[in-house]
C-alpha cells in the first residue's frame, strides 16, 4: 500500500489529538528515536556498541523498526523523532505529524535499483514492460526520474502496485519485467533471478533520496542541547566508519544488527554515501538541484502532490533546520 493508504489506516483524529497535547520533555528521561534497518541508520550501532552516548552526556532510547511502521510510531507521539527519508518526512507532515530533519545522515548512493530480468539491459528496454513497484513510495519517484532522463514517461511502462519487501518474489515469478526496490530487497532480486542486472540505480542520480534524523519540534526546543550532543556523536560514529582502521570492525558491527556477515553487508554500505560533517553542511545549503536537501525535497513534494499522495504542496524549509550541523 502507498503512504496515502497507510495513513488512512491511522486515525488521524487520534494523531492529531497527540501532537495537540503539551509536550513536555524531561532530562532525566531518554530521548526516544526510531530507525530501522537502512545502512545510514544502522551506523548508529556502532555508537551505541562504543557508548559513545554516555560520553558525550546524552541519554537515547534507540528503537528498533520496520521502516514504516517507525513512522507510524513517530505519528502516535511514541517517539521523540525517527529516521525517513527527506520525501517521507513530508508525507509525514502532511498527516499531521511535523517533524524538523536537524541531521542528514547519507544519500542513497547505489541500494536503490531497478532490477530487471535477464535480456533487459537498459531503461529503454523497459518500454511496453510490466514494472513491479511500491506506487507512491521513493522507488517510485527514482523510476520516474530513471524514464524521464531516457525520453520516456509513465506512460511507456505498466505499473504493477507491489509491496517493496514482496519485489524479489515478484520478479521472481515472472508476473513482472522487472521491479524497483532498495536494500536489502533490490540485492534478493539480483540473488533470486540469475541474469537479473540493475539498469538504474540511485547511483546514477545522487541526492534524489536523502535520509535523515527528523525530530519532534517541541523535543528540539525544548532539548536543543541534548540534540546538538547526538549530532556530535554521530559524526564521530561516521569519522569510525570511514577511517580505513577501524572500517572493518564498524561494519562487523552493523552487520550483526542486520543479521548478516560482515562480507554480505559490505555492499549494503558501499551504496550508502554516509555524509560527514562538511558534506551535510554543503547538503543543508539552500539550492535548486539535488545537491540541496531543499533542491531534493522540493522534487520530492511535486511527485507528492502529482501522485496524490497528499493534496497541497508542503513548506519545505520548515522540515529543516540546519542550524545545529552549521554550529558544529
Amino acid at each position: 500500500m502507498n503512504l496515502k493508504q497507510l495513513w488512512k489506516t491511522v486515525s488521524l483524529t487520534a494523531c492529531l489529538s497527540l501532537w495537540a497535547l503539551p509536550w513536555t520533555a524531561h532530562a532525566d528521561q531518554p530521548l526516544k528515536i526510531g530507525y530501522s534497518d537502512w545502512p545510514g541508520w544502522v551506523a548508529w550501532e556502532v555508537a551505541l556498541e562504543k557508548d559513545w552516548f554516555e560520553e558525550e552526556g546524552v541519554s537515547v532510547q534507540f528503537e528498533w523498526f520496520d521502516y514504516v511502521a517507525s513512522m507510524d510510531a513517530y505519528a502516535a507521539g511514541q517517539l521523540d523523532a525517527v529516521h525517513m527519508t527527506n520525501g517521507d518526512a513530508l508525507v509525514t507532515g502532511s498527516t499531521g505529524a511535523p517533524s524538523v530533519m536537524i541531521l542528514v545522515n547519507d544519500y542513497s548512493n547505489g541500494n536503490d535499483m531497478v532490477v530487471a530480468k535477464p535480456g533487459i539491459e537498459s531503461v529503454k528496454d523497459l518500454k511496453g514492460k510490466k514494472i513491479g513497484v511500491e506506487v507512491g513510495f521513493v522507488a517510485h519517484l527514482m523510476l520516474l526520474t530513471a524514464l524521464e532522463e531516457n525520453g520516456m514517461s509513465e506512460s511507456d511502462v505498466e505499473l504493477v502496485n507491489v509491496p517493496t519487501n514482496e519485489t524479489p518474489q515478484v520478479l521472481a515469478s515472472g508476473n513482472v519485467d522487472a521491479i524497483v526496490a532498495w536494500q536489502p530487497s533490490s540485492g534478493q532480486a539480483l540473488k533470486m533471478v540469475p541474469g537479473a542486472n540493475a539498469v538504474y540505480t540511485s547511483a546514477d542520480k545522487p541526492g534524489i533520496i536523502y535520509d535523515g534524523l527528523s525530530v519532534n519540534p517541541a523535543s528540539l526546543a525544548q532539548r536543543r542541547d541534548d540534540w546538538e550532543k547526538v549530532l556530535k556523536v554521530w559524526y564521530k560514529t561516521v569519522a569510525f566508519i570511514n577511517d580505513p582502521a577501524t572500517h572493518d570492525e564498524a561494519l562487523e558491527i552493523m552487520a550483526s544488527r542486520a543479521g548478516l556477515s560482515a562480507e554480505e553487508y559490505a555492499p549494503f554500505l558501499k551504496g550508502t554515501k554516509l555524509l560527514t560533517l562538511e558534506e551535510a553542511k554543503k547538503v543543508y545549503e539552500k539550492g535548486d538541484g539535488l545537491t540541496s536537501i531543499y533542491g531534493s525535497s522540493k522534487v520530492s513534494d511535486d511527485f507528492n502532490v502529482a501522485n496524490k499522495v497528499y493534496d497541497t504542496p508542503q513548506d519545505i524549509d520548515a522540515y529543516f533546520d540546519p542550524s545545529l550541523t552549521q554550529g558544529l
